[in-house]
């Protein structure tokens, strides 16, 4: 259970995220950022696994005692495409940056891999030979989906080999950044951690904007954590290993790419490997890196689509995998700011879920195979909607809309917190029935 959730949390963007921070930053508020931002998305992720460990139900399955059968449509479509997207964007975050790897190995030189159409990457306004590119790119997506396929038990041998091999390297990486390497960006000092200690940000950021880049990082994901600890032994353990991943896992993403950004001004440690000369292990570290966390979100996204149509989730998954592999290098050019939105809808679904659970119901659901569900819980719906819409404002989603009250605090908390107003409110005066009861 700990090496699944730590290897869902070992994810690329999670470095990006950190690397921001590390531009508008200094040392201290950039741990106290991390650590802020990882303490919420610990609580949150770990309320989550309480309740999965006690029902033994993904969050699709939980969703049809708040929103209903057809309500559970909703957070389960949001949730997939969401994951699917993401798992688009990882193949592309893979194979962009071991393609700039592998186009300068000599043994390369003069190959097929190296032919073809040069195809133009806006994002990175670099020109990669297409065979290599889009075989990358094809490779990263049947391994990656060929793991979320075989299900719990193959993401476990993923995450055991990946988690310690990403460990070591990432950890490797920034104690020589910091004490060991001088590259020209440290200027006069003496090393990387002595740069540090007097870093002074190109740009302001302030600690509300950092706390929120924290959160929402993951936060996506993190709804999506009932799909994996309904698995564990005991809510102890689904609890306990949830939190220290999100704490331990994510922290550690955030140091390697913020250090990455400071020193070597690059926040994936892949890369950073890469300039340090351990091409090998730049490449083996970018693609366990990403792997363990684009199953885990094939798996959830299998799940959601699984829950809408009814069909099995290995085919969905399938499918899913197909869809991301196909659209990986679009999405990563054109789509990742949408992803962003989308995933202002996502927090409110976890929110009204925990809520529902230990506040409405005390902490007790009936058999799946007992319970009688309503078609549509508007309660639910309305909670939902409310505080996505909320979340949007504050973060400036909606053009022409615009809110210094919203915008000036946490816009995914505020969400959540809108969301569950509205639905105790809701359900303590519209609407007084209890989950799984018609």
């Amino acid at each position: 259970m700990f090496v699944i959730m730590m290897g869902f949390t070992f994810f690329s963007a999670s470095m990006w995220a950190g690397g921001k921070l590390g531009n508008g930053l200094t040392l201290k508020h950039l741990i106290m950022a991390i650590i802020a931002g990882n303490l919420i998305l610990g609580a949150y992720t770990g309320l989550l696994a309480w309740i999965a460990s006690r029902t033994r139900l993904s969050v699709h399955l939980l969703s049809h005692y708040v929103f209903g059968d057809r309500g559970s449509y909703i957070p389960s479509g949001v949730l997939a495409f969401t994951q699917i997207g993401w798992f688009g964007v990882g193949v592309a975050m893979f194979a962009i940056p071991a393609a700039l790897a592998l186009m300068d190995v000599p043994a390369l030189q003069g190959t097929w891999l190296l032919q073809g159409t040069a195809m133009h990457i806006g994002f990175d306004n670099v020109n990669i030979p297409s065979h290599l590119l889009l075989t990358l790119v094809i490779g990263a997506g049947v391994v990656m989906t060929s793991s979320a396929y075989w299900g719990i038990k193959a993401l476990n041998i993923v995450s055991i080999v990946a988690v310690p091999a990403i460990a070591i390297f990432g950890c490797y990486s920034m104690i020589r950044a910091l004490f060991f390497d001088h590259p020209a960006t440290l200027g006069t000092a003496a090393n990387g951690f002595a740069y540090l200690s007097h870093y002074v940000p190109t740009s302001e950021m302030t600690m509300a904007t950092a706390i929120t880049i924290a959160i929402g990082s993951f936060i996506s994901g993190g709804t999506c954590t009932p799909d994996f600890t309904r698995y564990a032994k005991s809510p102890k353990i689904g609890v306990g290993t949830t939190v220290l991943a999100f704490f331990i896992g994510n922290s550690l993403m955030f140091l390697f790419g913020a250090v990455g950004a400071m020193v070597w001004g690059k926040n994936d440690i892949s890369l950073v490997l890469q300039m340090q000369g351990l091409l090998v292990p730049a490449v083996f570290v970018l693609l366990l890196n990403i792997w363990t966390t684009n199953d885990n979100a094939l798996y959830t996204s299998g799940l959601g689509l699984s829950n809408i149509t009814g069909i099995p989730k290995r085919y969905v998954v399938i499918f899913n995998g197909l869809l991301g592999t196909v659209t990986a290098l679009w999405l990563y050019d054109n789509f990742t700011g949408w992803l962003n939105i989308l995933n202002t809808f996502i927090p409110p679904v976890g929110a009204v879920l925990i809520v529902d659970y230990a506040l409405v119901n005390h902490g007790h659901y009936p058999k799946l195979e007992d319970a009688k569900f309503r078609s549509v819980n508007i309660s639910a719906v309305v909670a939902w909607a409310v505080g996505s819409f909320v979340a949007l404002v504050g973060n400036g989603s909606i053009p022409g809309l615009h809110s210094d009250l919203l915008s000036s605090g946490l816009p995914a908390i505020t969400g959540i917190l809108v969301s569950v107003a509205i639905y105790l409110l809701m359900k303590y005066t519209v609407d007084k029935s209890r989950a799984g009861v018609a």
